[in-house]
């Protein structure tokens, strides 16, 4: 770590259905993408942001928990 860093939060998504895709995207002068994971209803992914993960998208019906509070994606109108 440069020291430069400060965060490293985590975060907890929880998938509301079957094919939920996870998506970091790295740091840096080009934003590009470097991990996906699927996951299926009621699976669990712990992600942190890094020196090397700026962001994470989440596609697909999930819960996602931070420090902040929780969001849901992808959910459906009724």
């Amino acid at each position: 770590m440069n020291g430069n860093y400060v965060g490293e939060d985590y975060i907890v998504i929880k998938a509301m259905e079957n094919g939920v895709t996870i998506i970091g995207l790295t740091r840096g002068k080009d934003t590009r993408f470097h991990h996906t994971e699927k996951l299926d209803q009621g699976e669990v992914m712990i992600a942190q942001f890094t020196e090397h993960t700026s962001a994470i998208k989440v596609r697909g019906n999930a819960e996602i928990y931070t420090r902040y509070g929780t969001v849901t994606s992808g959910a459906k109108s009724t």
